[in-house]
């Protein structure tokens, strides 16, 4: 899966099981993600991994280990990076130090993209698992309230 899609489907996992009563299938995620269970399994493994879901061995389905007001878009935001590679934006490698730009760009664009990173992250902190899945409800109540 690309990186730009691991913090979308890991936000939807969290918040198909932040919705559901009891415990829910890598399938029946995947079904409402439209993608294969293997994909939703490793983002299931990833977020137990980080500690943000609770699974047992031979049981089918994961929980939330706190409650969806506890878990920010940051929290989930920082399970699904891999490493560093997995910044914001990323800086190119070998500028031409003969150049005027490429000696100095490199030491340019960390600064740049840090206080862009810094700035999302504090956004995504502002965030709760719990605000998205109200927003989710509430969305779909006026789709139906449309509809009839």
């Amino acid at each position: 899966m690309a990186y730009n899609s691991r913090f979308a489907v890991a936000i939807h996992t969290l918040s198909l099981l932040d919705s559901t009563e009891g415990r829910i299938t890598s399938e029946m995620i995947a079904g409402s993600v439209n993608t294969n269970p293997v994909v939703i399994r490793r983002m299931i493994s990833q977020l137990t991994k980080s500690g943000l879901l609770r699974t047992q061995p031979g049981v089918a389905g994961a929980q939330l280990t706190r409650s969806a007001d506890q878990i920010t878009l940051l929290d989930i935001y920082r399970a699904t990076q891999n490493d560093a590679r997995d910044e914001l934006f990323a800086i190119h490698d070998n500028p031409n130090p003969n150049c005027e730009v490429g000696r100095n760009i490199q030491q340019e664009l960390e600064q740049v993209f840090a206080r862009a990173q810094r700035a999302m992250e504090q956004e995504l902190e502002q965030i709760t698992l719990h605000q998205i899945t109200t927003d989710i409800h509430q969305m779909e109540e006026v789709r139906q309230a449309i509809q009839s």
